[in-house]
């Protein structure tokens, strides 16, 4: 089984002397103790400097997006062979925001996520409905709708090596969190439709939770048995929420205590 996943999204946010302060508590807070990986995503810009931060530690490397291009004339886009150039292990791919703000469709964010993959990079597949899906009851509907889209356009096997994170819309940086068991029952479905086309895939995929996730919520909701992680947003500006979080990952693989 793979181990535990926690990813810092620092979306827009940060400059050189904070994110050298941040990162220097946490960096002095990881253990090789427990089942756990940490990665950590800065905004563009911040990329190499982070990376230089994080050499010869046992912390990783991310970006919050892509382009689905190779190359070319695509001003202010950054290609997949660049991000791992640089040093990435990770990389976001259709974060709500980018849907919601930027109208990625789940055709782009399949594009988006191919490329990726071939490029030896992990993406990470934001999946999840908004209030009023959720209100609607069509839920689970919406995720495999976003994860089908994936499917179709790279194949069951590429969308098993990346990472899925179930966000729901509704909960990001809006104080709102999931229950524990309404978070754990969308896991479930998610392993479930990959478990319809390979039941081992199923079970080492790792499913991270996004949503206001917190110090004090964090260790409920990675007890879960389908929750792997989390891709924090907000918590992982505050040194102190991003480390008792990823504790409370590294003291829980999978539902265990």
């Amino acid at each position: 089984m793979k181990p535990n996943l926690v990813i810092g999204n620092w979306k827009m946010n940060g400059d050189q002397q904070t994110n050298e302060v941040l990162l220097r508590n946490v960096l002095a807070s990881q253990t090789n103790e427990g089942h756990l990986e940490v990665a950590i995503c800065p905004p563009f810009p911040y990329l190499a400097s982070v990376a230089a931060h994080l050499q010869d530690t046992n912390v990783v490397l991310g970006a919050q997006n892509l382009s689905p291009a190779t190359h070319g004339a695509f001003t202010g886009e950054v290609s997949a062979s660049m991000l791992r150039d640089i040093g990435c292990r990770y990389v976001l791919v259709g974060h709500s925001e980018r849907r919601a703000l930027f109208g990625e469709t789940n055709e782009v964010v399949a594009q988006k996520f191919a490329a990726a993959i071939e490029q030896g990079l992990i993406p990470v597949l934001c999946v999840g409905e908004t209030l009023d899906e959720r209100r609607a009851g069509i839920t689970n509907s919406v995720v495999t709708t976003q994860m089908t889209a994936v499917i179709k356009h790279a194949g069951i096997e590429k969308l098993t090596r990346g990472v899925i994170a179930y966000e729901p819309v509704w909960a990001i940086g809006t104080g709102e969190t999931a229950s524990p068991e309404q978070a754990q029952a969308v896991h479930q479905h998610i392993r479930g439709v990959i478990g319809s086309f390979n039941k081992q895939a199923a079970i080492d995929l790792q499913i991270l939770y996004g949503g206001s996730v917190k110090a004090d919520n964090a260790k409920a909701l990675f007890s879960q048995p389908d929750i792997d992680g989390g891709l924090i947003g907000g918590a992982s500006l505050d040194a102190a929420s991003f480390i008792a979080i990823c504790n409370a990952a590294r003291i829980n693989p999978r539902g265990t205590a």
